[in-house]
């Protein structure tokens, strides 16, 4: 019995020395240290959530000191009470502003306090009461807090412009299913604004087709008898243009897509029909108004259709009026010239083709007939 006592009353003054121990450095912590200390009162006039006895005091950032106390006012159900100790030298006034920080990963709440102006007078003592500091609004709210006030503010904001945000919203919409509706065109601007300001993408240009001159003209022609200008033919604004035409059965007129003419077709016929009648030995005696050559004759032509017809399959169609006039506006002859050839399709190249086979039948007929004509004088 007396060796289990005695063992007895060794554990239990182990155990004590170990409980004094830990009391020990939680006073050492939560009061600071062994040396002098100072106690302040601070005030908050709304909850404070985290805040616990022991937990940190920090000024400017550093530790220096811990809570000792909170508690609740029995006047005032919003009002909390927290007395910390720190150490006496810390130049706290009455300018020192209180906040509630946290700390680290964990988030551990701590009162901060951040000095304000050396002049400032110090703290005055309340009676016996250790000195105030009063935190001000909103200090102790949490993120949570600030998160759900910040959602209530945001809806209260939501339901006072529920109209304008309704009415914005269906104007996006609307504007939004314009765009899709006119995407084509919008594109087609882009385009056109890169095209103006040269930053869209190099696009290939249409191919470019010629017409063909009558050529094969037999030796030993005999030359004209007087000098001849070939004026510009006259022709209607559809056919004043570098397009190539289509005409459909109803009579209305396209465009073969990539596909121009090297010039505006009058001047392209005129050109052509100029170098048919060099290709007839008749170099000297033809030439344009205005060049070198002083004309007593003109031979003035009228295109009256040049395109592809639709209808009943795709044929090129070249008709055009003749008329040879004096320098004295006598009509020394006057035809019609036409030509019709099948096309392959109406796809540029084999349209070219027919209406060249075309256009160099009639200008063929047209040097011979010229070359038969009287010429007076």
């Amino acid at each position: 019995m007396e060796i289990r006592a005695r063992y007895v009353l060794i554990g239990s003054f182990t155990l004590a020395v170990i409980v004094a121990l830990f009391a020990f450095v939680y006073w050492i912590k939560n009061t600071g240290g062994l040396g002098q200390r100072t106690t302040y009162q601070i005030r908050f006039e709304q909850p404070v959530a985290g805040l616990t006895v022991g937990s940190s005091v920090l000024f400017n950032g550093i530790r220096v000191g811990a809570i000792t106390s909170l508690s609740l006012d029995a006047a005032d159900p919003k009002r909390v009470t927290v007395l910390i100790s720190v150490d006496p030298a810390l130049p706290i006034r009455a300018d020192t502003v209180v906040d509630v920080t946290y700390q680290g990963l964990t988030g551990a709440p701590a009162i901060s306090l951040k000095g304000g102006d050396k002049s400032a007078p110090p703290l005055p003592k309340q009676g016996n009461e250790p000195p105030l500091l009063v935190a001000g609004p909103g200090v102790a709210q949490n993120l949570t807090d600030s998160a759900r006030e910040t959602l209530h503010r945001l809806d209260d904001i939501l339901a006072e412009n529920k109209k304008p945000l309704n009415t914005a919203i269906t104007g996006f919409s609307t504007f939004a299913e314009m765009l899709g509706n006119n995407s084509k065109r919008i594109e087609g601007l882009i385009g056109g604004l890169e095209k103006l300001t040269g930053s869209g993408e190099k696009q290939k240009g249409p191919t470019i087709y010629d017409l063909a001159a009558a050529t094969g003209f037999p030796p030993g022609q005999k030359p004209l008898p007087a000098k001849l200008s070939i004026p510009d033919p006259t022709a209607i604004l559809t056919y004043d243009t570098q397009n190539i035409l289509v005409r459909a059965a109803d009579g209305t007129y396209s465009t073969i897509d990539n596909a121009k003419w090297a010039d505006n077709l009058p001047k392209l016929m005129q050109a052509r029909v100029l170098q048919s009648f060099e290709n007839a030995h008749q170099l000297g005696a033809v030439d344009r108004p205005g060049d070198q050559l002083d004309g007593g004759y003109k031979l003035e032509l009228g295109i009256r259709n040049f395109q592809i017809a639709l209808s009943p399959q795709p044929t090129a169609v070249v008709e055009f009026s003749a008329r040879v006039l004096s320098d004295k506006g006598e009509v020394a002859g006057a035809r019609m010239f036409n030509a019709s050839v099948a096309a392959k399709s109406e796809q540029a190249a084999d349209a070219v083709t027919a209406l060249n086979a075309a256009f160099t039948k009639t200008a063929t007929e047209l040097v011979n007939w010229t070359l038969g004509l009287k010429f007076g004088g």
